[in-house]
């Protein structure tokens, strides 16, 4: 049976507004620009520069002031030209007000070969059949950044039956792909790193014993080799501990990620920072970037427009058209400009909060001086949401005296040592890593030992917590950091 009822409830819900606000706070300062450019090209109401106050302008030629005495002529709008921006023919997007003789000031860029194209640069040089080459390029598609194939031989017949229509065997397959390893450079196409390391091996100089010997221990033993399992290794082989540090010299020549240095070559690793500090006489000072904070404005045509309607009676459907656009897309540029402002007040209010909240270390630049910092505890300072203060410290960063610094970086858990003070568990980490550094690798600590040597320096760490911090260090455990 249906029936009807009311319901009253309370409910939190964010407005289309306020998710484009918070996606733009969470916007690093390149990605700013470019979310601006793309609003410019999207919205003709919106414009870069400053708004500028007519009543200060002086006008000096009359025909300024023959065009401020006249009203825009409705009748004389081509309306369907403002309502359909998609569909502007070429020739408007183009002025010819440029000399002959003017000189282009445009700043030539270069650009690079990416990995995949120095691969497919190679195939010329290799003597493969009409019938192999389609399934060569397609085996260098297949291969990632790193320089390995990932994929099994048997998923790749498969793909090339049904994408490429291409039936080949799986011996044919490893015979192509044996032509692809012999390119530069040496390792690419390999399986798996057992195979890399050994295509690497089997290019260097054959009249070297050690170079043989390292191929066949990592042909045949290369999981003793991983586990830095030496006495093993010098059972099995023969090997006196001497020959044996000679085999590991070897293997740390070879590049285990041989597509790494090509493919990270051509990306762009370029960090602009949102927020200048500086020490003027003691005190910090902290800027936002000039390009972090764009000044925009409404553009003047389109309200001279909307005016010119206004002031005349709306005479056809086409004209409530061009009125409704035009009020759509001049809120559009007034609330994003509106939203820009407030991005820049919820920066500005953060950045000083973190800096007031870590003074000690800014003005001395020891990370022993660091506070233990979370999120809520600069939310609460600035009253605003953490997911807030969250944005802000997640891809922003700060140009200091000590270099250019993740916010993120900034914030940790704190604990007490034996003194009742609190520390951040950035310095605990810090005496962490020099102890690790300076132990001698043949017998390297246990995580026990570690939190031993912490205690006697009056930080008491649990073994687990040890684990934990050198794992987000990415330091493996003792077994492997053991050497010869």
């Amino acid at each position: 049976m249906l029936k009807q009822q009311l319901q009253i409830r309370l409910s939190q819900k964010l407005s289309p507004q306020q998710i484009q606000l918070m996606k733009l706070i969470q916007l690093s300062t390149l990605d700013l620009e470019q979310r601006i450019q793309s609003e410019i090209g999207e919205n003709p109401a919106l414009e870069k520069g400053k708004e500028v106050d007519e009543n200060e302008l002086e006008t000096t030629d009359p025909y300024d002031d023959y065009q401020n005495d006249q009203k825009i002529d409705t009748e004389d709008i081509d309306i369907d030209a403002y309502l359909s921006d998609d569909e502007l023919p070429n020739y408007r997007l183009h002025s010819n007000n440029h000399s002959t003789d003017e000189v282009n000031r445009e700043i030539p860029f270069s650009g690079g070969a990416s990995f995949h194209e120095y691969l497919e640069s190679q195939l010329q040089n290799l003597i493969l059949t009409a019938q192999e080459r389609p399934i060569a390029e397609f085996l260098i598609g297949s291969i990632d950044n790193s320089g390995y194939l990932r994929r099994s031989m048997d998923d790749i017949v498969d793909d090339l039956a049904f994408t490429q229509n291409i039936i080949v065997s799986a011996e044919n397959l490893k015979n192509i792909l044996r032509k692809i390893q012999s390119m530069d450079p040496p390792g690419v196409g390999a399986r798996s790193l057992q195979e890399c390391l050994s295509l690497q091996l089997a290019r260097k100089e054959k009249d070297r014993p050690e170079v043989e010997l390292t191929r066949r221990i990592i042909d045949t033993s290369f999981e003793e080799f991983s586990r830095k399992h030496y006495q093993k290794l010098q059972d099995r082989f023969h090997l006196t501990e001497d020959e044996l540090r000679l085999v590991f010299d070897e293997i740390a020549k070879l590049n285990p990620k041989p597509g790494g240095a090509l493919s990270q070559s051509n990306q762009n690793n370029h960090i602009v920072p949102d927020f200048i500090m500086t020490i003027e006489n003691g005190n910090l000072k902290v800027t936002l970037n000039r390009r972090n904070a764009p000044e925009l404005r409404i553009s003047k045509n389109y309200k001279e427009m909307l005016s010119g309607y206004s002031e005349s009676p709306i005479k056809n459907k086409s004209q409530q058209e061009a009125i409704l656009f035009i009020k759509q897309k001049l809120d559009a540029a007034k609330w994003f400009i509106d939203a820009i402002e407030q991005r820049h007040q919820t920066l500005y209010l953060t950045i000083n909060a973190i800096v007031d909240y870590q003074s000690a270390y800014f003005l001395t630049g020891d990370e022993q001086k660091l506070r233990p910092m979370i999120l809520k505890d600069i939310a609460d300072k600035i009253e605003m949401d953490i997911s807030t203060v969250s944005r802000v410290a997640n891809s922003k960063y700060i140009d200091t005296p000590y270099g250019i610094k993740l916010l993120k970086s900034l914030f940790s858990e704190g604990m007490k040592n034996e003194e009742g003070e609190d520390v951040s568990t950035i310095e605990i980490k810090n005496i962490l890593e020099k102890l690790i550094s300076k132990e001698n690798k043949k017998t390297p600590l246990a995580d026990h030992a570690l939190s031993i040597l912490l205690k006697e320096k009056g930080y008491k760490v649990a073994r687990r917590t040890i684990a934990k911090y050198r794992e987000q260090m990415d330091i493996p455990v003792a077994r492997l950091r053991k050497s010869i």
